[in-house]
């Protein structure tokens, strides 16, 4: 890799470490204004509704302008939101401004890898890639906690810069204008980010036109042999993530009697795997081959429901490291070959906002449904069983789905197979084996 990837990664790492500090940040405004528990988990809903409602519209953009730049221009606007949090607007509104940002910036920052590598270095930059942006979601919660901890935003509180008068008065505020500092930091790297010499696509005439142009990058994913799995897992895959978010933090609360500072560093004890499961992944598995690590999803979903179980750190710690390593092992190989489908079908971008659009909207359900759970009274332990065996049984029938599919299709599935082997590297010793 050349150091315009490396740029890609800085980018990426630092503005998706932002992001979830934010969450942790505005987590605590929402704390400190005694908002009710099952409120909480909304931020994310309002924060993912912009990639749902904008999804047709940002992936043309993404592929109609230079992806550096529209990564510039996103964090941008995350920047505006989290001054508004500083001047006092509604955490939920506030964070939906953040979410607008992110939802212009996804597709550029994953479209951008097809157009900048060869097809062959997908999953092992996506190994990277992955594993820095889903650790950065872990780091970034942890960083959040760290900032809201009472003796670090004390120290945050009493630095005092002449002639400038701020509306910074408690812990969360602090912390959000650290997280501000982070955001610029990711610009500064998004004007580095190399021009791919891709050729840029116009934006259809009428936005009615970029509606249906939506809905037909939409159905060919979906009925791609291959893309309509991949979708399908990574869609389940970052809804049940996002929510697992919230359920570490209560149940890190009613199992350990941790505050949210601690809660929020508890789960970067999984970064560690996350980043290790992906690793691995990229070194492991062909993109040819991605399907096979399904079955991961399973035992991820059985494993979730041993926090049950926990009541010791020591323990939490090695289920939540055990957690990370399925996830990133499992979600990489998937995540590569909806990109590796998607870029043929549909374009890099246009596929990307997909994608997006599927997740999200899996967020939204995924999130309301635990909300709804906690609002009518059900302990953190029941939401638990019930979640872990959602994405256990949830994955078994998206195995069964790809079994049954390559059974009737099998030609037309191994041709596929065959074409994502044709552009990958030679397959290294120690991949995944077994049937498709």
């Amino acid at each position: 890799m050349n150091s315009g990837f490396y740029i890609i990664m800085a980018a990426q790492f630092f503005s998706s470490l932002a992001d979830n500090a934010l969450l942790v940040a505005a987590i605590a405004l929402l704390l400190q204004a005694d908002a009710p528990s099952w409120l909480t988990p909304y931020l994310k809903f309002f924060f993912v509704v912009s990639y749902v409602l904008l999804a047709p519209y940002v992936g043309a953009i993404a592929d109609r302008l230079p992806k550096g730049h529209v990564m510039f221009m996103a964090n941008t606007v995350k920047i505006v939101g989290c001054v508004m949090m500083l001047w006092g607007i509604d955490p939920l509104a506030a964070y939906a401004v953040v979410g607008l940002g992110a939802a212009a910036y996804s597709p550029a920052k994953y479209g951008i890898l097809t157009e900048y590598l060869p097809h062959r270095k997908l999953v092992v930059a996506n190994g990277w890639i992955e594993g820095l942006t889903v650790a950065s979601i872990i780091l970034g919660t942890v960083l959040g906690g760290v900032l809201i901890h009472a003796r670090i935003s004390g120290v945050l509180l009493h630095l005092d810069f002449p002639l400038i008068d701020t509306p910074i008065e408690t812990p969360a505020e602090a912390a959000i204008a650290v997280i501000v500092v982070v955001y610029a930091i990711a610009a500064l790297f998004n004007l580095q980010v190399p021009r791919t010499g891709a050729e840029l696509k116009p934006l259809p005439a009428h936005p009615a036109d970029t509606l249906r142009d939506f809905a037909r990058c939409v159905r060919h994913l979906w009925r791609d042999r291959l893309g309509q799995i991949s979708l399908a897992v990574t869609t389940l895959f970052w809804g049940a993530g996002a929510t697992l978010q919230f359920i570490v933090i209560e149940w890190a609360r009613a199992a350990l009697g941790f505050d949210l500072s601690k809660a929020a560093m508890l789960q970067g004890v999984s970064a560690f795997g996350i980043a290790l499961g992906a690793v691995l992944a990229s070194t492991w598995v062909a993109l040819d081959r991605s399907v096979r690590v399904i079955p991961l999803g399973i035992a991820m979903g059985l494993i979730i429901i041993a926090m049950n179980f926990v009541g010791q750190l020591w323990l939490a710690i090695v289920l939540m490291v055990l957690i990370g390593a399925l996830a990133g092992f499992f979600v990489v190989p998937m995540n590569a070959l909806l990109q590796h489908r998607g870029h043929h079908l549909v374009g890099a971008g246009r596929s990307i906002a997909v994608q997006n659009f599927n997740e999200n909207t899996s967020i939204l359900i995924m999130i309301a449904l635990y909300s709804l759970l906690l609002n009518v009274g059900h302990s953190i332990y029941v939401v638990i069983w019930v979640f872990g065996l959602f994405v256990a049984g949830t994955m078994a029938l998206v195995q069964w789905w790809y079994t049954h599919s390559h059974r009737v299709h099998r030609e037309e599935i191994d041709q596929l197979l065959a074409f994502a082997r044709a552009e990958a590297p030679p397959r290294p010793q120690g991949r995944i084996s077994g049937r498709e």
